[in-house]
Order: C-alpha cells, then sequence, then structure tokens
C-alpha cells in the first residue's frame, strides 16, 4: 500500500509528464523553464548530450509533428527520485506515423520536483 504522499507524488509526477508531452508539441519553453533544473542534462534522438540553456533552444523551434501522445507511461518512485518510462506515438510532416520512447529522470528538491534528465530515442 502506497502511502499518501507516494499517492500525492505520483499524482504529481503524472501531471508533469502529461505538461512535459504538451509543451513539447506547442513549443512551450516557459513550461520547460519552470519546470528544469539548472543542471538538467538531455541525450537527442541524434544521440547528442545537451544541457538546459541547449534544451531550451531545441524547445523554442517548432516540433515538427503534431498529434504527440504518450503511451504505457510507467512511474517509477525511489523517494525523493522518479524515473519515467513511456513511448510516444505522433504524426510526422509527410502524414506517416512515427513512434519513440523517452525516459525521464525527475528530482524532489526543497519540495518540488524538477526534471534533472531526459534521454528520448524515435523510429
Amino acid at each position: 500500500m502506497q502511502s499518501e504522499t507516494a499517492t500525492t507524488d505520483l499524482e504529481v509526477l503524472e501531471d508533469l509528464n502529461g505538461g512535459y508531452i504538451d509543451s513539447v508539441q506547442r513549443s512551450d519553453v516557459r513550461w520547460f523553464e519552470s519546470n528544469l533544473a539548472e543542471d538538467f542534462l538531455s541525450t537527442t534522438p541524434d544521440r547528442n548530450l545537451v544541457d538546459r540553456a541547449g534544451f531550451l533552444e531545441r524547445i523554442a523551434k517548432p516540433a515538427g509533428v503534431t498529434n504527440l501522445r504518450a503511451e504505457d507511461v510507467r512511474i517509477r518512485l525511489f523517494g525523493d527520485i522518479a524515473i519515467i518510462h513511456a513511448g510516444t506515438s505522433y504524426t510526422k510532416p509527410d502524414g506517416r506515423e512515427g513512434a519513440g520512447r523517452y525516459t525521464d529522470v525527475w528530482a524532489k528538491r526543497k519540495g518540488r520536483w524538477l526534471c534533472i534528465a531526459a534521454q528520448v530515442a524515435r523510429g
């Protein structure tokens, strides 16, 4: 049985995950400025490692895909660390369907969940 705090954390992380996906689709830099840790790092689909500033620069550009959806979302809590594993589906600019996977790592810092790392793979 999960504690009330764990349930609350799970609900918060579910909302954050939804916000993350929605903000990628909308190129919402402000959402990411509020929810990424200062020491955030991301491994991009092209195998580059970018810091927070580099990630925000990439997010500011149009996503290039539409109908971005998270699927098979699994949130694992380890105290003040959470790992979110999920799949994505989307429509490519040419109208074909695409799919990918991502893993995000969140840390609870000063009572607030912040994303500290992300890795994205696309097919």
